[in-house]
């Protein structure tokens, strides 16, 4: 090899790496101006915490990351939030996977698998460790959307006018339920669920029309001044764990370099255990209140959560044969449950 011909070698072996280094710079450099919607406003512990998220986000990308919080559904109705992300009129939202059950029966199993799991944690893991991303990820890609994560505040309690020991006092017990899932899941259980709007519990209870309530966490349901006429409550809960969610069209989370998924991604679980342990402390804070005004809390034993864990799975049966999207969402929670001994 003559010099000529090793000056040009390592000449283009010096352009090549100065390319390298120009295009990693300008990925570092890239930015993101990001629109998001949450159907929460900013004053609340949920709004709080989602701002806790932009920070972070934009703090470990340097400033690169951008994002405009369009509050309490300001853009489209909470329910169309998911849409618009995905056609690309917002970049991404924080609402959930509930809101999308019309959409596939399928988006139950991952907006609130009820009766599955006695805490976030476990979810959590399902999530992270039990194939419950990838699982997800096939329907949200379906419909051109990104699930980074979840974020939950713990498990819902039951309020009533009567005892709730256990399974035997859900006989005939008459209460306010969400549509969908779970009165099929309570009444196939002995109970008389009865669809009403959320607004119309307080009167309700107190005319009598119903024994009790499935409003919201114990915390919460305090704040609803539910125990001002009922003084029997669940807690911990059982049946029913809603979780919200941080999506992102799909077009748009593909556009960002590795370094801003993991920045996004990082953030989410961050977002996710600081709602889990602020609803915690929360709860017990109004356990510990309603203790002492007479309200009486029920810990369900192991085995009426199983039993009622059965009960639920018989329901998520049947929402399985609905679409193969739900079966395989079903299939993959099931998978889980056997793995960590929830059922056989």
């Amino acid at each position: 090899m003559n010099k000529g011909t090793v000056l040009s070698t390592a000449f283009m072996g010096l352009a090549a790496l100065s390319m390298m280094a120009v295009t990693s710079t300008t990925a570092l450099s890239q930015e993101f101006n990001l629109r998001m919607q949450t159907h929460y406003a900013p004053e609340t512990v949920s709004g709080k915490l989602a701002q806790g998220f932009i920070d972070n986000v934009e703090k470990m990308s340097g400033g690169r990351v951008k994002i405009e919080m369009f509050w309490s559904s300001a853009v489209v109705a909470s329910v169309e939030g998911f849409d618009a992300a995905a056609t690309g009129i917002i970049d991404g939202e924080m609402h959930g996977g509930a809101y999308q059950t019309g959409k596939n029966p399928a988006f139950q199993f991952v907006g609130d698998p009820m009766g599955g799991y006695d805490n976030p944690y476990e979810l959590y893991s399902f999530f992270y460790n039990g194939g419950g991303r990838e699982a997800a990820n096939e329907l949200y890609n379906a419909y051109n959307m990104h699930l980074v994560g979840w974020w939950a505040g713990g498990q819902e309690a039951m309020s009533s006018s009567k005892p709730l020991r256990g399974l035997e006092d859900l006989k005939d017990w008459k209460f306010r339920s969400p549509p969908g899932l779970e009165t099929e899941i309570f009444a196939e259980l002995g109970a008389s669920p009865i669809v009403m709007d959320f607004t119309e519990i307080f009167t309700a209870l107190e005319t009598g029309i119903i024994d009790g309530a499935d409003a919201s966490s114990l915390a919460n349901n305090v704040g609803l001044g539910l125990y001002d006429i009922v003084k029997h409550a669940t807690f911990p809960g059982f049946h029913s764990m809603p979780v919200d969610h941080v999506t992102f069209n799909l077009d748009v989370w593909n556009s960002f370099p590795d370094d801003i998924k993991a920045i996004i991604d990082t953030a989410t679980q961050a977002l996710a255990l600081q709602t889990t342990m602020t609803f915690d402390i929360a709860n017990l804070e109004a356990a510990t209140k309603l203790k002492s005004e007479g309200v009486t809390l029920y810990d369900w034993s192991p085995e009426d959560r199983a039993a009622f864990r059965a009960g639920a799975m018989r329901a998520w049966d049947g929402w399985a044969e609905k679409t193969p999207e739900a079966k395989a969402l079903v299939e993959a929670h099931h998978d889980f449950l056997r793995r960590t001994g929830k059922i056989e």
